[in-house]
């Protein structure tokens, strides 16, 4: 029996949360095989990130090309990048798979580190997202790559990146701290369409890899075939339900609950 397989380029997360873990465990609870290809060795706990190291690009360009040539490759969900001159890889591989592609822009950690240095947030901006199918950045991280000051509406945000030529923006609210009583605001910018608007019930803990499990699902859902408006519904639905099941491995923020 063969199977499509979803192929998961993000950093390693050694407590597990966040990550090539959490894409692979978000891909698998949709019933998704997954190929998985490390962009960066992190030292990280459930409360932050210390340092991240780069996978060498020659090292990755062979990983790539060894699975090209021997599995169906349906989709890809792209997370944490080490440094511009992955950008300029998987911007390659993009154009050469031509399958769906799902970003999720990791600029930042949630205990505050930066992993994006100007370099990469350009590049990201400027190579990545007028290839991919889909963005799903928070708010925080969408004003960043729009250039937009940090007080800025999160729907200027997901306009202005639909301008920039990313054709779907799925800006994410669950960071946003403002009002910690309200829902959270999950936003779809796309071409051509108005907005759709999700609110979800904001639950009382801080989360770790909920981005990742959410941008994940999206693209798994895509691999079986799901048309993007059900698999971005499908995919918050469902990672809503993992967050409701969260679970503490360290004194951090908590794990959300795949299984």
């Amino acid at each position: 029996m063969s199977r499509p397989a979803l192929l998961c380029l993000s950093g390693h997360d050694p407590t597990g949360g966040a990550g090539v873990q959490a894409d692979i465990e978000a891909a698998g609870a949709q019933g998704v095989a997954s190929l998985s290809v490390i962009t960066a060795l992190t030292v990280q706990d459930s409360r932050n990130v210390s340092a991240v190291h780069p996978v060498d690009v020659a090292l990755i360009e062979r990983q790539l090309q060894t699975l090209a040539n021997d599995a169906r490759i349906v989709a890809i969900k792209i997370g944490l990048l080490g440094d511009a001159a992955q950008v300029a890889l998987v911007a390659g591989w993009i154009d050469r798979l031509r399958v769906p592609v799902v970003l999720d822009p990791v600029l930042r950690a949630g205990g505050g580190t930066e992993l994006a240095g100007e370099a990469l947030q350009s590049a990201i901006a400027r190579e990545l997202l007028p290839r991919v199918t889909l963005a799903t950045p928070n708010a925080a991280e969408a004003r960043r790559l729009a250039g937009l000051p940090v007080d800025a509406a999160a729907d200027r945000a997901g306009v202005a990146l639909l301008t920039a030529g990313c054709p779907n923006v799925l800006v994410t609210g669950g960071d946003e701290t403002s009002d910690a009583t309200a829902s959270v605001i999950n936003t779809w910018h796309r071409l051509g369409g108005a907005p759709m608007v999700y609110a979800w019930p904001r639950l009382a803990e801080t989360f770790h890899g909920a981005g990742c499990t959410l941008a994940a699902a999206i693209a798994a859902r895509l691999v079986l075939g799901e048309p993007l408006e059900l698999a971005i519904h499908t995919a918050q639905k469902w990672t809503q339900e993992t967050l409701a099941r969260a679970f503490a491995i360290g004194r951090g923020r908590r794990i959300p609950g795949r299984h």
